[in-house]
């Protein structure tokens, strides 16, 4: 996958793309990043990139061509159909697993990041999604960049060795996931569940799906929503709600 990063602030991107999971992905081949400074393609002589609003109003907007050219400049050099152009942007959709995974089957992401009060409304054409990371407002796009950068590489195949890590993932499956434990199966009085300890497979799976759906109804009943329930899920969910007095 190649990943390109237009923003302001390129050195903010040192850091999470040379450690962990991200640095050992690039360090393999199966990702490469390029990250530009788009003041860089300012046609200004003082190498300006925002202005204020026509019509007044407050703060200032990023100007339509230096996005412009640095969006030319990458689809110069990297000539690929599938390409997805990312704004980051708080009025856009917010971020969620699905679209990690929608993300992670492209060949070449594009991620814009604002700053200031906003966009010329013409950068939003040059675009494929505009999306934000959540309910609020941070002050520019580069930290949202760089977590759906994470949650969409690590779903590479072989950036984390083994896809199960991925596949039963909280919000991959629809619900949170299970608690999990390790050694010791005792530590000071604290014991690990039995089921998870006598090797029958069959029970151990049952347990963890009810946990996940335990786990789901307590703190996110919403998404239970729009779980398509199985048999066995609907009668390990009532029994769920029994045992929590619900």
């Amino acid at each position: 996958m190649r990943i390109d990063v237009l923003t302001l602030f390129p050195r903010m991107f040192e850091g999470p793309l040379t450690e962990s999971i991200l640095g050992k992905a690039i360090d393999k081949g199966l990702l490469e990043v390029k990250v530009s400074n788009f003041r860089d393609f300012s046609t200004n002589k003082h190498k300006q990139v925002d202005d204020y609003p026509y019509g007044g109003g407050a703060g200032m907007l990023l100007k339509v061509q230096p996005i412009h050219d640095g969006l030319k400049a990458i689809q110069e050099e990297v000539a690929h159909a599938n390409q997805r152009v990312i704004l980051l942007d708080p009025a856009g959709k917010p971020f969620n697993q699905k679209m990690a995974e929608e993300f992670s089957e492209e060949e070449h992401l594009v991620f814009i990041c604002g700053h200031y009060e906003g966009y010329d409304e013409r950068i939003r054409s040059l675009v494929t999604d505009e999306v934000s990371l959540g309910d609020y407002v941070l002050t520019g796009g580069e930290l949202g960049a760089m977590t759906m950068i994470d949650a969409t590489v690590r779903l590479l195949p072989e950036v984390l060795g083994n896809n199960e890590s991925a596949i039963g993932d909280s919000h991959s499956t629809g619900l949170l996931e299970h608690p999990q434990y390790t050694r010791p199966a005792d530590y000071e009085g604290m014991e690990v569940p039995h089921v998870l300890t006598n090797g029958n497979h069959k029970l151990i799976e049952e347990w963890q799906l009810k946990e996940s759906l335990r786990r789901t109804l307590l703190r996110r009943p919403d998404m239970l929503e729009k779980l398509e329930m199985t048999d066995e899920m609907t009668r390990l969910l009532a029994e769920v709600k029994k045992e929590e007095g619900m």
